[in-house]
């Protein structure tokens, strides 16, 4: 172990690339509150001390580049990070937390390569999850129940062929990566033997399109077709024929040999247009799981989770004033406390009633003060604006007048309120979440196609601001 006079003079060194290259500001809130522990020259290990979990991620997440390549030039590229996190000390000891290589050896490895033709049973996989998301901090609520509860069925029975696949979606912001790291992380806990690989569906496209470059397709496939259990996050973003083409025989050879497929995305596969039909076939198999918005109760909780876990110390109407202002998604939630955080820090201030109107209106938009339309007040003001009585637009009538109406009134509350489209469809007459879909795509293929309807609208949403 070196000493710690040396420690800190090379953190001054690294400190002062680091002043060079950030403004004051952010290197009095993030790094002026840092510093190195200690450092295992034998074992190129850096031990550095952290305040929060939240200090850790949000240099990771904002000063990956500069951290790595400042501490490549001090100590040279062969460092490992590790991370010592007060503000979660049990008896006395700090909390510590591998910084994963890729803060200092070079960006987040990919997936076992395609291509090493090591036997699979050889390869050491990198499941890509990311350990801060399990499912004791996922915090359960009405609105993330039913794919919480499935997940967890999953990981204690991954032979299961019930939910194979399962398909989580919903709106950005609900929670449905961690949800999926969550499973993928239980299940290496229960179940060690299994390949669990969790990627963006946005890297496999990456990947395969370099295994085309590079002739080395039929490994690619190998590789993916040796996975026990695959989570793919974000499939709305297989864009190219040829990825999913190419999916769809890695989906067959694994749901055939029953291994477990996990999937999220945006919005239900009838949703996912330029998707191949038969692809969007497999996808429904199993199970889908609509992952929703917080209701107040629950975004209440998820608030008291995230200050627990940061350390911080909360007034109860403050956090109050936050779940019933801030209603959008839980990155919202989260980003509110990481800005009442690093304001607290910077303006040396307790975090107040004050402080959370001024960051919310600052981090969410002043929007969010404001009490959204309900789909009630949606419903009569369209049947006002187009003469038709509510109860037509409630009823199976499918006079040209009534089905306009009814599409506008389903479009206006999609967009305006928070509620989902199947919540939508229950109040506008007991429809279904399909025929939400298909109301809103047709009114928002006419605003682009009609100027006269566009105009319309555009009146309706003023009288509707009103």
């Amino acid at each position: 172990m070196e000493t710690q006079q040396i420690i800190d003079s090379r953190w001054n060194q690294c400190l002062q690339l680091i002043r060079n290259n950030v403004q004051p500001q952010a290197f009095d809130t993030w790094f002026a509150h840092i510093s190195p522990v200690t450092f295992d020259e034998a074992e190129r290990k850096l031990y550095m001390g952290v305040p929060t979990h939240y200090f850790r991620e949000h240099l990771e997440a904002h000063y990956l580049d500069l951290l790595r390549r400042v501490l490549h030039r001090v100590y040279g590229s062969d460092i490992s990070l590790f991370y010592n996190v007060h503000a979660d000390s049990t008896n006395g000891e700090d909390m510590v937390v591998e910084g994963t290589q890729r803060t200092t050896a070079g960006d987040r490895q990919l997936p076992t390569q395609p291509g090493n033709k090591a036997p699979h049973a050889l390869q050491q996989l990198d499941s890509q999850l990311n350990p801060n998301y399990t499912f004791d901090n996922f915090v359960e609520g009405f609105s993330n129940k039913l794919p919480r509860t499935v997940g967890v069925a999953i990981a204690n029975n991954p032979r299961q062929v019930t939910f194979n696949p399962l398909f989580i979606y919903g709106p950005s912001g609900v929670g449905k990566t961690h949800l999926v790291n969550a499973i993928g992380n239980k299940l290496r806990e229960l179940h060690p033997e299994k390949r669990v690989l969790y990627v963006s569906a946005h890297l496999f496209q990456v990947q395969y399109t370099d295994s085309v470059r590079q002739n080395t397709v039929n490994d690619f496939i190998s590789f993916y077709q040796s996975i026990d259990i695959l989570i793919i996050d974000d499939v709305q973003e297989f864009t190219t024929k040829a990825t999913q083409q190419t999916f769809f025989h890695i989906f067959n050879h694994l749901h055939q040999n029953g291994r477990q497929l996990i999937f999220t995305s945006d919005r239900p596969p009838m949703a996912l247009h330029g998707m191949e039909e038969r692809l969007l076939t497999r996808f429904k198999w199993g199970l889908l799981a609509e992952l929703e918005r917080p209701n107040v109760e629950l975004r209440r909780d998820i608030l008291l989770s995230k200050i627990r876990q940061n350390g911080l110390r909360i007034a109860e109407n403050v956090v109050d004033y936050i779940a019933d202002n801030v209603d959008c998604s839980v990155r919202d939630l989260e980003g509110v406390v990481h800005s009442l955080m690093a304001y607290s820090v910077v303006w040396n201030s307790d975090i107040d009633l004050s402080l959370a109107e001024r960051v919310i209106a600052h981090t969410v938009g002043a929007s969010q003060g404001k009490r959204e339309l309900t789909a009630e007040q949606i419903l009569n003001q369209t049947c006002a604006y187009f003469q038709i009585d509510p109860s037509d637009v409630l009823s199976q009538s499918r006079k040209a007048n009534v089905v306009t109406a009814r599409q506008v009134t389903m479009y206006l509350v999609q967009k305006h309120t928070r509620l989902s489209t199947t919540k939508i469809g229950a109040a506008i007459g007991g429809r279904s979440h399909a025929t939400v879909l298909h109301s809103c795509q047709s009114v928002e293929q006419r605003l682009d196609s009609d100027e006269a309807f566009s105009a319309q609208i555009e009146e309706l949403e003023t009288q509707l601001a009103d």
